[in-house]
């Protein structure tokens, strides 16, 4: 099993185990961990029924929808911050003691802005960095569909074997959004992966080679109850 080394960049998190970062899966969204692993039928509000008579499978069992939320670490917020606007401008309020976590940043001439979020953004000053084995390097980037939060980080590549002193990361605030972002909220998801070259290949096929592709697939993977992936291909990942 490989490691990651986190290295505090703050002397408040000396103090306090609040801000430590913790494995995406302690940030499964409550509204995912709360869903039916079974379709309903809006017309009976009984479970849907296949053909075979088997309960139709949700999002709740895609296993690709699973590892989402579970892959790779999560460096959360180490204390609540207040957004105002004034003017229709946007503004952060922070604790003294932690007001070098959280700035603003004038615009990235030619960035683009995502729509519906405030042209004018912030930056995180991370209070940790990842330290990682020779070889690989981290995605840093926006909780992976935490549609939720009223944020967006921006995304980068570090070669973290290398360099593991955090940075000033921007993100932008939703149109709309004041209030609270509170204590402890994810806001910049990171996953190890290893540095590799590739090369692409495309492989064009015919007509009867696409149906025979999706017909082979058919026979392995629409069986009665439907799951097969995750319980014969799918492989589990750890992060602790």
């Amino acid at each position: 099993m490989k490691k990651i080394i986190f290295h505090s960049n703050r002397e408040y998190s000396l103090h306090s185990n609040d801000d430590h970062p913790e494995p995406t899966s302690k940030f499964i969204p409550e509204w995912y961990l709360k869903s039916d692993k079974y379709i309903t039928d809006p017309r009976t509000n009984e479970h849907a029924l296949n053909f075979d008579g088997t309960k139709m499978l949700s999002y709740k069992s895609c296993p690709a929808l699973l590892d989402i939320y579970t892959t790779g670490y999560m460096i959360k917020t180490p204390c609540d911050l207040f957004f105002y606007e004034e003017n229709n401008e946007i503004f952060v309020k922070v604790k003294r003691e932690y007001k070098d976590f959280c700035g603003e940043r004038s615009p990235m001439k030619g960035f683009p802005v995502p729509a519906g979020y405030h042209e004018k953004h912030f930056h995180w000053y991370a209070q940790w960095a990842p330290e990682l084995p020779e070889g690989y390097s981290a995605i840093h980037l926006s909780p992976i569909n935490r549609f939720d939060l009223p944020f967006i980080t921006v995304g980068g590549i570090i070669d973290n074997d290398k360099v593991n002193i955090p940075g000033l990361i921007p993100f932008f605030v939703k149109k709309g959004f004041t209030g609270i972002v509170p204590k402890g909220t994810p806001y910049m998801q990171i996953i190890p992966f290893k540095r590799e070259d590739w090369e692409m290949e495309l492989n064009l096929h015919t007509p009867e080679e696409i149906f025979n592709r999706f017909t082979k697939s058919s026979e392995t993977f629409r069986k009665p109850g439907g799951n097969v992936y995750r319980t014969k291909f799918w492989t589990r990942r750890k992060y602790l």
